[in-house]
């Protein structure tokens, strides 16, 4: 349904949350409720959303696990602004704030006392999928910086994110699955206890995205899992997807 001229009104979790979003930019699919879905958060936990966006990964995860608190960092102020109305929509300003700011300045202390590290039960993170360069930026200028990395690469994304979580806390991300080298090349040394959760479009075809999650200072081996198989050979959700895509099911990894 179209809210105005640029931006629609939209829901996930089947209609559990309200989201309005852009109307030609990057805009909110499957990927922020698989990563949500992910995260191992419970009742008093504190999660923070990396390129929060719009809220769409913070929101899904708040309707799942009430009692948690959730703070997203988002790099664009039209994004934040548009989260803000979405948390207010969805009733849940008391625990979900989204702020603006670079994570490259909080690295560089601009944030000292805003994000204090070790600071989060869990991090988790819908990064840019592709490489400075690798590709012709989408036209959109919103889009673009949702999609291509730029000053920030993988590294800055996990140092980052490891940076605020607590020890032993998690950390999770959803990726293109051809960046996944790049990602464990990131994590190695950093982390352990890595998960590496593909999500098949279809059985019997290749992964595109993969979750992996970590936690912070443990040393317990990788681990390759089963996955998720998300659509069936007609195009409808697996019984196993609908669960986590339209009602709101956690994920198992």
């Amino acid at each position: 349904m179209t809210a105005d001229n640029d931006t629609t009104e939209d829901s996930l979790l089947g209609g559990g949350v309200r989201l309005r979003q852009p109307a030609g930019g990057y805009r909110a699919a499957i990927d922020p409720v698989l990563l949500a879905a992910a995260v191992p958060a419970g009742p008093g936990h504190s999660v923070l959303d990396v390129g929060a966006g719009v809220g769409a990964a913070s929101l899904c995860l708040a309707l799942r696990v009430p009692e948690c608190s959730v703070t997203g960092l988002e790099l664009q102020d039209t994004l934040v602004k548009l989260a803000a109305q979405n948390i207010f929509a969805n009733d849940v300003g008391d625990r979900v704030e989204v702020i603006a700011g670079d994570l490259l300045a909080q690295q560089a202390g601009l944030f000292a006392g805003r994000f204090d590290p070790a600071s989060f039960d869990h991090v988790m993170a819908n990064p840019p999928y592709l490489r400075d360069g690798s590709g012709k930026a989408p036209p959109d200028e919103s889009k673009a910086a949702a999609h291509m990395e730029t000053s920030a690469g993988i590294e800055s994304w996990v140092q980052f994110c490891l940076t605020l979580a607590k020890p032993r806390g998690s950390l999770t991300m959803i990726h293109r699955a051809d960046r996944l080298e790049d990602l464990l090349a990131a994590l190695r040394g950093e982390a352990g206890e890595i998960v590496v959760f593909p999500l098949w479009p279809k059985l019997g075809k290749p992964a595109r995205r993969v979750i992996v999650r970590c936690r912070r200072k443990v040393k317990t081996p990788t681990r390759l899992a089963a996955g998720l198989v998300l659509h069936n050979p007609d195009g409808t959700y697996t019984p196993e997807a609908d669960e986590i895509l339209r009602n709101g099911r956690g994920l198992e990894l």
